[in-house]
């Protein structure tokens, strides 16, 4: 790390510790900032679809019937950054076969990253976001994955560096404060969180993302533990009514310019470069958001028309709806267990639901068979 790179820095100082390293200690959360006419209106934009997002989510009869396939696109964009290959489509078949040895681990990183967040907006009812919260989350993430040797649920206790493959701690592009200096900034990042502030609570949460990649916290993890918070963080606040918005497809979008924004501010202390590259993903992945939620809640409702007007339905075939639409990847057995119905009774359904042309065989076997709905599946991955 190049010191003479934020030597000047508002953002925070360098310092050169006893190891003769340069590291990078922010200053405590929130700067003085003076919003121009673009900022303003980028805001604007943001504030006012988010605020429809928010209320498409206070109107949803059943939300997960979103806010499951959301998730799963934002635990799949998440860590594509950080290099995994898996698919949205790998997540659905790995979900529905219940495999404990995947073939490809990049794929139980992302199931993690789905469990990690449903873990935290149950956590959310009980705690707020904190250190305990984050570690819970952290735990769960790095379980049996790349990186479970650097101590998943717990803080970092030596120095760790950002740079490319293979690159020593000199070499790094940035070194994040030392492991005292971490922990005082973490206290006064939790601290900022959980006040009461004067700034926009958008702008809020683009300060709490960059703060907390800057912090670094954990040995591994932290770039897909920061872009977790951000939608529970909203949710906290009581901003989001349902986590509807992910921002990581758009940061897996603009990857290079997201990390060129972020540590801008630590070199110049450009927070306004960075909060307006935020605010814009904040209003395109909100637009994203809707436009999908229009085409999933369409096609849930005209399936529900084709239920509703066929003739021998199972009673359980509006529970099976449901479910296709939170989980559209479906196992009879998996299901079977999950229900404590007889496995007939699931497939008794599933094959009205094949005869009214909802679902399809997509596994071509005899036995351990998958079945999902084309249409629906097409809206999810190709727009993941």
């Amino acid at each position: 790390m190049n010191l003479k790179d934020f030597e000047a820095s508002p953002a925070g100082k360098c310092i050169r510790t006893l190891m003769d390293y340069c590291a990078f200690i922010p200053n405590p959360l929130p700067p003085a900032l003076k919003y121009d006419n673009q900022t303003i209106k980028l805001l604007s934009d943001a504030d006012r679809l988010l605020g429809e997002l928010s209320g498409t989510g206070r109107i949803l009869k059943n939300p997960y019937l979103l806010i499951s396939p959301y998730m799963r696109r934002e635990a799949v964009s998440s860590s594509k950054i950080e290099g995994t290959q898996s698919s949205l489509s790998d997540l659905f078949f790995y979900e529905a076969l219940e495999i404990k040895n995947p073939k490809s681990p990049d794929v139980k990183e992302v199931f993690n990253y789905v469990k990690a967040f449903q873990e935290g907006l149950d956590l959310l009812g009980k705690l707020p976001i904190s250190t305990r919260l984050i570690c819970e989350l952290h735990k769960i993430l790095m379980q049996g994955v790349r990186g479970e040797h650097g101590t998943p649920g717990e803080l970092r206790r030596s120095q760790n560096w950002i740079g490319p493959p293979g690159c020593t701690l000199n070499e790094a592009t940035f070194v994040p404060p030392p492991v005292d200096e971490m922990n005082n900034a973490l206290s006064e990042w939790e601290k900022y969180v959980n006040s009461e502030q004067k700034q926009p609570l958008l702008i809020q949460t683009a300060l709490m993302h960059y703060q907390f990649e800057a912090i670094h916290p954990f040995i591994d993890g932290n770039g897909r533990i920061g872009r977790l918070l951000i939608t529970l963080f909203l949710c906290q606040k009581g901003y989001l009514s349902q986590p509807l918005l992910y921002l990581s497809e758009y940061f897996e979008k603009y990857r290079s310019e997201y990390y060129n924004k972020l540590i801008i501010v630590s070199q110049k202390g450009d927070w306004l470069g960075w909060i307006e590259f935020f605010l814009r993903g904040v209003t395109i992945m909100s637009e994203n958001a809707l436009s999908n939620a229009k085409s999933i809640l369409e096609l849930y409702d005209r399936y529900l028309q084709v239920i509703n007007q066929a003739t021998r339905i199972p009673d359980i075939a509006h529970r099976l709806l449901d479910e296709l639409f939170i989980s559209p990847v479906i196992s009879i057995s998996s299901l079977s267990k999950k229900w404590a119905i007889p496995f007939n009774t699931i497939r008794s359904c599933i094959e009205k639901f094949k005869q009214i042309e909802i679902l399809q065989e997509v596994t071509g076997k005899h036995r351990n068979r998958l079945f999902a709905s084309k249409e629906l599946f097409d809206i999810l991955v190709k727009r993941s």
